[in-house]
């Protein structure tokens, strides 16, 4: 094989790659699981902080976690605390919200209607849609993630 066709099969796998990359991340706000918000936390990334936008949704994975974990346990006991309920709710909602995963705050906002009317049964069905929601984010987002360090392991730039 001469060199010239290796470099060539070299760059089409990268515009491959990239393209790839356009396509998910395109999906991602197409259907509604990322928002504005998203694109806004990317523009705050440079290459003096290179993961930025993975650092912060990192943290926003440990804590929804944490929120979500605390929200079953406060909705299994026998007198619900719905003071309690709503704040870790509104605080979840505010966390998806920065981040701009979209389909979580949703989920937030009617589980937040049902812990004012204090329907726990109500309450139960809407903290299993935010774990979904939660669950479906979180792997979209891992498999952005590992797309663009596929991206920048190639040698090229992460398109804007």
């Amino acid at each position: 094989m001469d060199l010239e066709k290796l470099e060539n099969d070299a760059i089409d796998g990268v515009a491959q790659l990239q393209k790839q990359l356009v396509d998910y991340s395109a999906s991602l706000f197409e259907e509604a699981f990322l928002d504005e918000q998203f694109n806004q936390l990317q523009q705050l990334q440079d290459e003096n902080n290179p993961d930025f936008v993975v650092e912060v949704v990192s943290l926003f994975f440990q804590d929804a976690e944490r929120l979500v974990n605390e929200l079953a346990k406060a909705l299994d006991q026998q007198c619900v605390n719905y003071k309690f309920v709503d704040k870790s709710v509104h605080q979840l909602k505010g966390s998806s919200s920065s981040i701009g995963a979209q389909r979580v705050q949703r989920a937030c906002i009617a589980f937040r209607n049902f812990s004012e009317e204090q329907n726990v049964e109500g309450c139960v069905k809407c903290l299993q849609q935010v774990k979904h929601e939660y669950l479906l984010v979180k792997n979209k987002l891992e498999n952005l993630f590992e797309l663009q360090r596929q991206v920048v392991a190639a040698g090229s730039s992460l398109p804007r």
